[in-house]
């Protein structure tokens, strides 16, 4: 199921620098989230395995299974929306896991998936959105007038725009370094791809073409590619996000939904 994976040399350099212990896999099948028996064979490739555990107080009444079990004491390791490449602290050494999806797409964007996750390694956040909410996570499904699927949905994409506003500082270093420039490259030529979409998000919304939390999700992808993003989106782009995290999420949020029911 496991086989460790080669990684070019800009990739190599941008583990080094931030996540030196990670060991990398691609895996034989897809997932979003790996059987048990599968997440628990990877204790034959790396010393231990420290399933994260989550209070259940935390978790409101109505919560996807997935997350319950994750926040359990259960070896859950991918959960949806985590895309193409998955990397973990339940294991020591932490693990970057790469799914075969990716066959196919452009090889300088797979090492820029890579490299991705090598930079969230190094800033030791959360390795889920539980874990940035915390018991706050009750009042942002209290402020999403959905259910607890696109609620989740929504959640990740928070906690992935959050992500992306550490991370692109590092991503835009990346021109400045000759063995790095090509990822650097990689970084810009994804965001230019999504600027037309994101630009258009609020016309598909309010045509019903497509759904806040589908839109949520991918304006919260580009917030890591430094494009600009419409209202209302544009609110989340900013320091005081990157300051002060689930307060803001949450009261984005609140106001958000608040506006949508006018």
């Amino acid at each position: 199921m496991f086989e460790a994976r080669d990684l070019s040399r800009p990739v190599e350099a941008v583990r080094d620098e931030h996540a030196p212990d990670a060991l990398v896999f691609d895996c034989e099948r897809d997932f979003e989230t790996l059987p048990p028996a599968l997440a628990e064979d990877l204790g034959l490739v790396v010393d231990t395995l420290e399933p994260a555990s989550y209070p259940a107080a935390w978790l409101p009444e109505e919560t996807p299974t997935l997350l319950s079990r994750y926040a359990s004491s259960d070896l859950t390791i991918g959960m949806p929306g985590d895309g193409s490449v998955v990397w973990t602290r339940q294991t020591e050494p932490p693990l970057v896991l790469v799914k075969p999806r990716v066959e196919g797409s452009p090889e300088s964007f797979v090492d820029f998936l890579l490299a991705e996750a090598f930079v969230e390694l190094g800033l030791d956040a959360p390795e889920h959105f539980i874990g940035f909410f915390e018991d706050e996570y009750s009042k942002l499904d209290q402020a999403v007038d959905l259910d607890p699927n696109s609620t989740y949905q929504i959640a990740a994409a928070l906690y992935d725009g959050w992500l992306g506003l550490q991370t692109r500082a590092v991503f835009a270093e990346w021109h400045d370094h000759a063995d790095r420039a090509e990822l650097g490259d990689a970084w810009q030529d994804a965001g230019t791809r999504l600027e037309d979409r994101v630009a258009g998000l609020p016309r598909a919304v309010a045509r019903g073409e497509t759904d806040f939390a589908d839109a949520t999700e991918l304006a919260c992808a580009s917030i890591k590619h430094a494009i600009e993003l419409p209202a209302p989106f544009a609110a989340l782009d900013t320091s005081a996000y990157r300051d002060h995290g689930p307060e803001y999420a949450i009261r984005w949020a609140e106001k958000t939904f608040d506006a949508l029911a006018e």
